[in-house]
């Protein structure tokens, strides 16, 4: 397979990036394609052209406040940017409710100015410190003293981790709007967005329309925005994500026949849950690890169903609720879709890795569909509209 990443760039202004969201959010504008067509709707809409017997799978992951800035008595700001837990664990969970101390992988912002000493602020009565424990891999770790959890410590001094093309600083609306009104498990260091159009007039109008929707997490990490370097996409290095899917995903993808992701990274989660069901099939490994290379090297696949059973028969087995796993799955164009007929997503960058999958999802014309969202006003990225996507292919069908 040849890819070249000139291919798949597009001319983007800034002035099309929306930097702040709409009054409402589920105002936003939708674009549909459908069987080569591409026609115009309003968000609120969005009920009306999903397909029948239709599940929507959201990331109900919920962004953490990841950007910690520190003053130094020379006046210099060190900027610090959670990326992955270390210490005590690399399961986000049990860091965010650490007490005293923990560690995480982080960019820092302005190194060059952080010497070996700690970096000290004070929230009231609480202290927190940061200390550099290995400035090549960009490990700090933090230390307080009180029995406070992580979690709330951030709460009270983070900030709001808007994507680098937001070219803003976060205030109060962030902390609301760059979170989807179902976030429910923290973790993430970017939103899920293309749920931040949800709102519950629409999920009532989903339920009388008698589409299921169903929860499942991806913890967005800071890789999302990673930018693609190499003009060969097959050489980028493909960011590592945890997941977690419980036992009614598993059923709810098995009752339904069209799978619809709201979002790449809901997209990414269940179709690295059909690869999983490829390893437990195979005897190779009960360890829930997709890497990146793992679609693109096997020959007489199961269904999608024979996958998805597996993961399910195995989660009975061991008498486990959910799951919780890591997945670098990287979809680039001629990936052959496994489980999702259907795709709700935002606008994404140009020579990104979202592209691909997106072009991978809808093949060549997702040029002519970005061309018409340009043409006709649409608002891209983050903040911005939204657009739904169905294949006429139905893996599940």
């Amino acid at each position: 397979m040849n890819l070249d990443i000139n291919d798949f760039t597009y001319d983007l202004p800034q002035e099309r990036i929306a930097q702040y969201p709409l009054p409402e959010r589920d105002q936003s504008r939708l674009l549909v394609y459908k069987k080569g067509k591409i026609t115009h709707e309003k968000f609120t809409n969005v009920g009306d052209f999903l397909p029948s017997d239709s599940a929507l799978f959201f990331n109900e992951t919920k962004v953490i406040p990841a950007r910690l800035f520190f003053q130094k008595e020379s006046g210099a700001i060190i900027e610090i940017f959670l990326l992955s837990p270390v210490k005590p664990s690399s399961r986000l969970l049990e860091t965010m409710q650490s007490t005293r101390s923990c560690s995480w992988k982080c960019t820092i912002g302005n190194l060059r100015r952080w010497s070996d000493l700690s970096l000290v602020k004070k929230i009231g009565e609480v202290t927190l410190s940061a200390t550099l424990e290995d400035r090549q891999e960009g490990t700090v770790k933090f230390s307080w003293n009180s029995e406070a959890t992580f979690a709330e410590i951030l709460q009270r001094i983070g900030n709001t981790p808007l994507p680098p093309y937001i070219k803003r600083s976060a205030d109060d609306l962030d902390k609301e709007r760059y979170q989807t009104v179902y976030s429910n498990q923290e973790g993430a260091v970017a939103a899920p967005t293309a749920g931040l159009h949800f709102t519950e007039p629409i999920f009532k109008s989903l339920k009388s329309k008698n589409i299921v929707t169903d929860f499942l997490t991806l913890h967005v990490s800071a890789g999302t925005f990673q930018p693609i370097k190499v003009k060969n996409p097959l050489e980028h290095a493909m960011h590592q994500e945890q997941v977690v899917v419980s036992r009614e995903n598993i059923e709810n993808i098995l009752k339904r026949k069209n799978v619809v992701a709201v979002g790449t990274t809901s997209l990414r989660t269940l179709e690295s849950l059909y690869w999983y069901g490829v390893r437990l099939l195979e005897s190779r490994s009960s360890v829930f690890d997709i890497k990146q290379e793992e679609p693109y090297v096997h020959e007489n696949l199961p269904t999608a169903t024979e996958a998805i059973t597996a993961v399910g028969s195995y989660m009975d087995l061991t008498n486990k609720r959910c799951i919780t796993g890591h997945t670098s799955i990287y979809i680039l164009p001629g990936y052959s879709f496994r489980i999702c007929s259907g795709l709700i997503t935002n606008f994404h960058q140009p020579a990104s890795t979202l592209i691909l999958l997106v072009a991978a999802f809808v093949g060549n014309d997702w040029r002519k569909i970005y061309e018409e969202a340009l043409n006709n006003g649409y608002r891209f990225l983050s903040y911005g509209d939204s657009s739904l996507l169905l294949s006429e292919h139905n893996p599940l069908g």
